[in-house]
C-alpha cells in the first residue's frame, strides 16, 4: 500500500500554498475520476489536499450578462440552474449528458474541465503512454483507437479529450479564473486546453498548485437557441464518440450568429471556428450545413479503426444545426 496523507484545505490562499510547496500534492474535489486513477496507480501523489469547503461553489450573474460558476459547483446543480437552462441551454445539456445522475451529484466543475482521457493506454500503468510517462511511446498508434481523436492529433498522441461541458464552455466562449502562488489569472478556455503536440503531458498551461477557482461565461445572446448532441454507443452512461456545441440565430433566412464546438472528434474541445467563418451570412439550409462540415473535417487524421468518425462527425454537425434551423428559414430540417 501506499501512504497517503490527507488535509482539508480552510481558504483558497493556504490550499495553494500547501500544494505548491510539495509536487506530489494534488487537489481533491468530487474525486469521480482521480480516486478511480489512484487505485489503478496511474496519479501516486503522496498528499491529497481536500478543496470541498473551501467558498468556490455557486452561481452568480456578472454585471454583463454572462454567468460566473465557481469550481465546486456540482455538475448537477449547474445543470439545474434556472439561469444556466434559459441562457445557456447548451451548457445544462452537455452537464446533464456528461455522467450518471450518481456521478453529477458529486463531480465538481473544476473538476470535470480537468478530468484526464479515457484511453485505456493511459490507463494502464504498463503500457507505453506519452500522457503518463514522456517519451515512453503512444500505444493507440498502433494499438486499439476507437475511441481516439481524429482532429489536433500529433504523432505522440491522439487520446481524445473527454468532458462535455468543455465544450459547450469552449463554444459559449467562457474563460477559466485561478489562484496560483503568483496570484489570480484567467485562462480563454480555447487557449486552456493544449494540443498535445510533442508535449502531450502537458494538457493546460496552469502550474503545479495553480487552483482553478470559477469559469465565466460571458452574455451570449445566440446560446439562448443551442443544443448540446452527444452520440455515444449507448443512450445511458457512455463517453462521446462525437458531440458538437451549437448555437445558431437566423435573421430572414440567413444566418446572422453561430457557435459550434465538437467534442468526442479532436484531443481537445475543438471549436470549429471554420463552420463558423463559412455559414456566418449563408443561408440557413442543409446544404450549407454539410459543406461547412466538410471543411471543417477536411484535417482529419484518422486511423483505420476510428475513419468512420470524420463522417460521423460531419453528419452530428448538420443534424444539430439542422434541429437548430427548424421553423427559422431551413428548407430541409431533416437528421443528417
Amino acid at each position: 500500500m501506499r501512504p497517503i496523507t490527507y488535509s482539508r484545505a480552510t481558504d483558497p490562499q493556504s490550499a495553494v500554498a500547501t500544494v505548491s510547496a510539495d509536487p506530489t500534492s494534488d487537489y481533491l474535489a468530487g474525486g469521480t475520476t482521480e480516486i478511480d486513477l489512484l487505485r489503478q496507480y496511474v496519479l501516486q501523489p503522496r498528499r491529497l489536499v481536500d478543496i470541498n469547503a473551501l467558498p468556490l461553489a455557486g452561481i452568480e450573474s456578472t454585471p454583463e450578462g454572462g454567468l460566473r460558476i465557481g469550481a465546486t459547483t456540482r455538475m448537477s446543480d449547474a445543470a439545474a440552474a434556472p439561469e444556466v437552462r434559459e441562457r445557456f441551454p447548451m451548457l445544462s445539456e452537455a452537464l446533464e449528458k456528461g455522467a450518471s445522475p450518481q456521478l453529477r451529484h458529486m463531480a465538481s466543475l473544476g473538476g470535470n474541465l480537468l478530468q484526464r482521457v479515457r484511453c485505456s493506454y493511459f490507463r494502464d500503468p504498463l503500457a507505453p503512454c506519452n500522457k503518463r510517462e514522456p517519451d515512453s511511446g503512444c500505444s493507440a498508434l498502433t494499438g486499439h483507437s476507437r475511441d481516439h481523436a481524429v482532429l489536433g492529433t500529433s504523432e505522440h498522441c491522439i487520446a481524445a479529450h473527454p468532458s462535455d461541458a468543455a465544450v459547450a464552455l469552449t463554444a459559449l466562449d467562457a474563460s477559466v479564473h485561478t489562484l496560483g502562488p503568483g496570484g489570480e489569472r484567467t485562462y480563454p478556455l480555447d487557449d486552456f486546453f493544449l494540443l498535445p503536440g510533442d508535449s502531450p503531458h502537458r494538457e493546460h498551461p496552469m502550474a503545479h498548485g495553480e487552483l482553478i477557482t470559477a469559469v465565466e461565461v460571458p452574455p451570449t445572446p445566440v446560446a439562448r437557441r443551442s443544443l448540446y448532441l452527444k452520440v455515444r454507443d449507448r443512450a445511458s452512461y457512455e463517453f462521446a464518440l462525437v458531440s458538437v456545441a451549437a448555437a445558431l440565430s437566423v435573421v430572414d433566412g440567413r444566418i446572422a450568429d453561430i457557435r459550434v464546438a465538437l467534442g468526442g472528434a479532436a484531443t481537445k474541445p475543438w471549436r470549429a471556428r471554420r463552420v463558423e467563418d463559412f455559414l456566418v451570412g449563408e443561408v440557413a439550409e442543409r446544404r450549407a450545413f454539410a459543406q461547412a462540415a466538410q471543411v471543417e473535417l477536411a484535417e482529419a487524421r484518422p486511423t483505420p479503426m476510428n475513419a468512420f468518425k470524420v463522417e460521423l462527425a460531419q453528419r452530428a454537425l448538420v443534424r444539430a444545426l439542422g434541429t437548430l434551423a427548424e421553423g427559422t428559414g431551413l428548407e430541409d430540417g431533416s437528421p443528417a
